[in-house]
């Protein structure tokens, strides 16, 4: 596979973020857990009210953060916190709410962090949700079906809600697409989710459409991309993407002026399969000459020599590379720091290696909306640790027509000063 930088899996001080990204899916679905638990408490009592009609039972806001230990590491938790006023009938005493999922002892559970996946993955069906909370808790105690089926609820609103957001105050200047196949089996086909992420003006990534699409075809990409133009979104300067020739002819049909940069890492696996196994080594070496060049002409030179080293008995692998030669070399008309993000989806990647792991025991057939939703919701949490791309302000140049030649500004676009 292609050498790039794992701009998601990256360590730091020794910690993995892959690691900081489970750690923050056990918050979040700790927080979620909590609220369901408490909806459902009040829910139970509602009709407790005092001679003046006031319900007995509400909500007083949240306990201080407290720290839980788990095996990803330390987790903050506020605790939703009861107002229950009524005694018990025989000792006299008030009674109170207890979390059967976080009692007010709990200061350690390494099984929160071997649940989350499960916490997701059984939250397809809420009648499988049971056993995932029995492994957390020792018990099916603390949240009803009810509360399961309004907890994996809001994870559809929220999916939704996200899906109808304004883009017109956004401005995606870099795109990278991907379809993602994951191992949800359902009734007619496994669950193909078509992915885009974007890079913003300031640098930073974001995750701009989720959609389900049949098998990555013109007419899904197209609906997608449609469905972002009509909400405002603006043509990115540069998508990046595999060679799927559906998302490449939606894309010229949605957003003819954008450029097309083909994905190395797709690329480099493609050609290894069109070559036996003996020839790999120096494959990849002379492909790597090719996406490591010191600019585009260096590339050029680079990809006339895996012609003719392998053209004569490898003519298939050869042409996958100088079909598409245009398109795999787009990425060195823009800033040299930005090469290493724009010739892979690795950020694509990289998030969905997560996304798979956790679908790819699932028994289906299961629910599109609840496989979206899931989705959705790990990459929120994925999202919160993305980095942004090197050197941030280069970004807005591009945006603004900035010409680069061999990774470096030559012209600044009108109006706009020197560094």
């Amino acid at each position: 596979m292609l050498a790039v930088v794992a701009e998601d899996g990256q360590r730091r001080d020794g910690v993995s973020l892959l690691d900081e990204v489970v750690r923050e899916g056990v918050r979040r679905m700790l927080a979620a857990a909590l609220e369901a638990e408490v909806d459902a408490y009040l829910a139970e009592l509602a009709s407790e009210r005092d001679a003046r009609g006031r319900r007995l039972v509400v909500r007083n806001g949240h306990a201080q953060p407290r720290e839980v230990i788990t095996s990803a590491g330390a987790v903050e938790v506020r605790a939703p916190r009861v107002n229950d006023k009524r005694t018990d009938a025989v000792t006299g005493q008030r009674r109170r709410f207890r979390s059967a999922i976080l009692p007010p002892w709990c200061r350690k559970s390494p099984k929160i962090a071997e649940v989350l996946p499960l916490l997701y993955l059984h939250g397809l069906s809420s009648g499988d949700f049971v056993p995932a909370l029995q492994q957390f808790l020792g018990s099916a105690a603390g949240l009803s079906a009810a509360a399961i089926t309004r907890l994996t609820g809001q994870w559809t609103d929220d999916y939704h809600a996200w899906r109808r957001r304004d883009l017109s105050q956004v401005d995606y200047v870099y795109v990278w697409a991907d379809g993602i196949h994951v191992n949800v089996r359902l009734e007619e086909d496994k669950l193909c989710l078509l992915v885009i992420v974007g890079v913003r003006a300031d640098g930073s990534k974001e995750l701009v459409a989720l959609a389900d699409g049949y098998r990555e075809s013109t007419g899904s990409w197209a609906d997608v991309l449609r469905d972002c133009a009509r909400r405002g979104m603006r043509a990115p300067v540069l998508a990046v993407g595999d060679g799927a020739l559906g998302f490449w002819a939606a894309l010229r049909e949605v957003f003819p002026d954008t450029g097309e940069q083909r994905d190395w890492v797709h690329k480099t696996a493609n050609v290894l399969a069109a070559l036996p196994k003996s020839a790999h080594p120096g494959a990849k070496a002379a492909l790597a000459e090719i996406w490591g060049a010191e600019d585009k002409p260096h590339a050029r030179l680079a990809a006339r020599r895996f012609a003719d080293l392998y053209g004569v008995k490898f003519a298939k692998a050869v042409a996958k590379v100088t079909d598409d030669l245009d398109e795999l070399l787009t990425f060195y008309d823009f800033p040299a720091e930005h090469w290493v993000h724009l010739r892979t989806s690795n950020p694509i990647e990289s998030t969905f290696a997560t996304v798979r792991h956790r679908t790819r025991v699932t028994k289906g057939p299961g629910s599109r909306a609840a496989g979206l939703a899931m989705a959705f919701k790990l990459i929120q949490a994925a999202q919160d640790r993305w980095r942004a791309v090197n050197a941030p302000h280069l970004v807005a140049l591009v945006r603004a027509g900035a010409t680069f030649v061999g990774g470096h500004l030559i012209e600044r676009p009108t109006g706009q000063a020197a560094a």
